[in-house]
């Protein structure tokens, strides 16, 4: 039985190698081919008491933050996906929403309870989100930066294969790094801010019900199958 099209995962370890493995458990044929590097940066906890809960977008903010995010363990944690709720969890906080869909759906629901002082965990480089009026501080924890594709890159874009787009900075430089010549190739982003941030002219792009691995290797399946053209 054919494994289907290759899918390329992108995103940076240690996440990368967590969804290479769940997709060969699924039975797809998935590459590893970071095109980031993460790494913490030095940072400094304000007061906790100055906020009304923690909003953390990514389980990278959680895993490199160290031990100083102990400090910040009075905050109620609002995450994005399930992700970076066991992130946060695992690092010792206290998750208490997580969210379905995108960052910007959390902060509006957020709000609209009447949270209105915002801690964000985050990374130094980061999408931007309407606060809807809050006071939404950004807390700068880690960094990720580009690196230059593994070997056997060009061969695999070469063909048509599928992509996986963890965020829309992931997705914006896998455009940049692919060119123009992509309409053999599919497309999965984790929000629709990653899909519009890979621009046009894609074979097929999907975008994940929810923001965690599950929603999108259930896409990866479908597409990884759809046959070679």
């Amino acid at each position: 039985m054919t494994r289907g099209l290759p899918l390329i995962v992108t995103r940076p370890d240690p996440g990368g190698v967590t969804t290479v493995d769940r997709a060969r458990a699924l039975g797809l044929d998935a590459r590893h081919m970071p095109l980031f590097a993460a790494h913490s940066l030095a940072w400094a906890a304000p007061d906790p008491s100055d906020f009304d809960a923690l909003l953390i977008t990514s389980a990278q903010a959680a895993r490199l933050a160290g031990a100083d995010i102990g400090r910040l363990a009075s905050l109620p944690v609002h995450a994005v996906g399930a992700a970076s709720a066991r992130a946060a969890a695992a690092a010792g906080l206290s998750v208490a929403v997580v969210g379905e869909s995108d960052a910007q759906h959390l902060l509006d629901a957020m709000t609209s309870q009447g949270i209105w002082r915002i801690l964000w965990l985050c990374g130094r480089d980061r999408s931007a989100f309407d606060p809807r009026g809050a006071a939404l501080v950004p807390l700068v924890c880690y960094a990720v930066d580009p690196i230059e594709p593994l070997a056997g890159w060009e061969e695999l874009i070469a063909a048509p294969a599928v992509l996986l787009a963890h965020s829309a900075h992931g997705a914006a430089r896998i455009a940049e790094i692919v060119g123009a010549a992509r309409k053999h190739l599919r497309l999965i982003a984790i929000s629709a801010g990653a899909a519009a941030a890979a621009g046009e002219g894609w074979g097929a792009v999907a975008v994940a019900g929810r923001p965690d691995d599950a929603a999108m290797l259930a896409e990866a399946h479908a597409l990884c199958h759809k046959g070679r053209k």
